[in-house]
């Protein structure tokens, strides 16, 4: 996947020549492989395992369709980021009406509110089965100001470190698989061959594995992050102002964007694998967390399986939440014009942080109210849901505009899955507005 860009623009290192040269391989990740990796956070391990659980391996099928309508869409997030130096909500802000933006931002800080108020309770949550006796709501607290304490205190290029290392708790998923018996024939074969069934359950199921999967926060995260890179790495350039390396920034991002995309719909697909073959062989279909998911596997497929799950659901924790706090308070600071950024310090971008450790407190409380950690699941599902239509078509109109993207727009292949994945989107997006009423 190269997009376009000006002709004359140098080659730079090939997506191939980074595989045959792991170290450079590894450099050249960065806001793609973080981003991937904390699409699967904790809400996404529940929605991933009740649809194992639920229906087997038979809606494997869906990790590999979303795969290249996840490259397009975050590809196309993270060129508008390079080409403008902005992130999503600033370009937007140049081409729609101001209420279109605040709309959006709005439901997006609502569902990401939610959505990090249940990852939090999860990691609570799941810690707890390690530590039995202690009160999950305080081990979430902790979780809490940690990652909030990580964000406020740690550099940019520090903090990208640690969270591209957290990416490897994604790993947990894939050994798990090999630690029980799965059904692999099977599995390749619900892999390529889709098989329909349509009721409500199925036709929910489907569309909560597609809402979660291409989620807003990912949208306005990468476009960001890719504007960090541009301030905090030397050898990343903003498009217009280095255009000799342009092809060269383009193919990096490319192949970052791949693999992170690739990484998150491989666990997607261990995970679903996973509970298909324990917990819905043994007729274990209802799962609502992903605490609840490794508590059912322990008697199953044994503490090793229970331990690699459960460490997974804490890594992914630490690493999705600051991604869904950090895009609330990206997508605020550039729809008001605060200054931004994790590479300044708090005293240089307050109402930037204020966003974040106002986020991260009111996510920390939601774990000591009367609410159910998976109805807010389900409800910042629905508006993720619904939020990510407009979003990705308004991201597709500001990519294919040559004096906003200083002519590095959208390449076919961009534009043809963006676009499917806009349909994809908006098509399940009413599925899941007509089988939630």
């Amino acid at each position: 996947m190269t997009p376009e860009a000006p002709d004359g623009a140098p080659s730079s290192a090939t997506p191939a020549e980074l595989l045959a040269e792991p170290v450079k391989a590894l450099e050249a990740l960065g806001p793609g492989l973080i981003t991937g990796a904390a699409d699967d956070d904790p809400s996404g391990i529940a929605t991933y395992s009740q649809a194992g659980a639920q229906f087997g391996t038979s809606l494997l099928w869906t990790t590999l369709i979303c795969l290249p309508m996840m490259i397009a869409i975050q590809s196309v997030c993270a060129q508008i980021g390079l080409a403008t130096g902005k992130g999503l909500a600033a370009s937007i802000k140049r081409v729609f009406p101001r209420p279109v933006l605040m709309a959006l931002v709005a439901l997006l800080a609502l569902a990401n509110t939610l959505n990090a108020a249940a990852d939090v309770a999860a990691m609570g949550e799941t810690y707890a089965l390690l530590t039995p006796g202690l009160d999950r709501r305080w081990l979430a607290v902790g979780f809490g100001l940690v990652s909030l304490a990580l964000q406020l205190f740690v550099s940019y290029p520090r903090y990208a470190r640690f969270l591209k290392w957290l990416t490897a708790s994604l790993f947990a998923y894939v050994a798990v698989v090999f630690t029980i018996k799965a059904p692999w024939g099977e599995a390749l074969r619900d892999t390529v061959w889709p098989r329909l069934n349509l009721d409500r359950d199925w036709l929910t199921t489907v569309v909560a594995l597609f809402g979660t999967t291409i989620s807003p926060y990912l949208f306005f995260w990468q476009a960001s992050e890719e504007v960090e890179e541009i301030h905090s790495d030397s050898a990343v350039e903003q498009l217009t102002a280095a255009p000799e390396q342009a092809r060269g920034q383009l193919r990096r991002m490319g192949f970052d964007t791949v693999v992170g995309m690739t990484f998150s719909q491989v666990a997607a697909f261990f995970i679903i694998l996973t509970t298909a073959s324990t917990l819905h062989v043994h007729g274990i279909t209802d799962v609502r967390t992903a605490a609840q998911a490794a508590q059912a596997l322990r008697p199953l497929a044994g503490d090793f399986t229970f331990l690699l799950f459960t460490l997974g659901i804490m890594g992914v924790g630490l690493l999705g939440v600051p991604v869904l706090v950090g895009s609330t308070a990206y997508a605020l600071a550039e729809t008001f014009g605060w200054r931004s950024g994790l590479g300044l310090d708090v005293g240089k971008a307050r109402a930037f942080y204020g966003v974040i450790s106002l986020s991260m407190c009111v996510s920390i409380g939601f774990g000591f109210l009367p609410i159910d950690p998976f109805k807010a699941l389900f409800w910042s599902a629905v508006i993720n849901g619904v939020v990510a239509v407009p979003l990705m078509a308004v991201a597709m109109v500001v990519v294919s505009r040559k004096d906003l993207m200083a002519g590095y727009i959208a390449g076919p292949w961009q534009r043809f899955w963006g676009w499917a994945a806009t349909g994809v989107m908006g098509v399940a997006a009413a599925a899941m507005i007509a089988t939630s009423f």
